[in-house]
């Protein structure tokens, strides 16, 4: 499923979702960030925190998503539309489909990992109870720039050792 919204808007929440990879960033972790908006409402933002945090549960989607619970008081995020500046691994897809996200919108897609079309289809998969209509390439120059960058940076650290 394709979302067909104002493209503007897309765009303006995927720029809150960059802005948290940058924090991502600063702290070493591969910079991806999250937004989750209900009725043009930011009400969560993430960034991934896997090695400040040394937990590989950190991902910026799951941040978000614990986030916007306690805001909207409730286990499903049943008017939301989540952000986020890649294409969410298949841990996160479970997340969204569990939290029951109806929208999903993400930057660049993730050859290696993603679970919404790259490798998989968990966002959309008809044998789950619950399923997101998704919008991908929103700002993907930006997001994409963002994480080509990081990674040649770590190369480049590595190569001087």
């Amino acid at each position: 499923m394709i979302l067909n919204n104002n493209i503007e808007q897309h765009e303006e929440f995927m720029r809150l979702a960059i802005s948290e990879a940058l924090k991502a960033s600063i702290n070493g972790d591969v910079p991806i960030g999250a937004a989750i908006v209900n009725d043009g409402e930011v009400i969560a933002k993430g960034y991934n925190r896997v090695e400040l945090d040394k937990n590989s549960l950190r991902h910026a989607e799951l941040i978000a998503i614990n986030q916007a619970i306690e805001v909207v008081g409730y286990k499903h995020l049943l008017e939301s539309t989540m952000y986020v500046t890649l294409e969410p691994c298949p841990m996160c897809a479970g997340a969204i489909v569990m939290a029951r996200i109806p929208r999903l919108v993400y930057g660049t897609t993730d050859p290696k990992a993603g679970a919404s079309h790259s490798l998989y289809s968990i966002t959309s998969d008809d044998r789950l109870n619950h399923r997101c209509d998704v919008l991908s390439g929103v700002l993907e120059d930006k997001c994409s720039k963002l994480l080509s960058e990081f990674f040649k940076e770590i190369r480049k650290k590595k190569n001087a050792i």
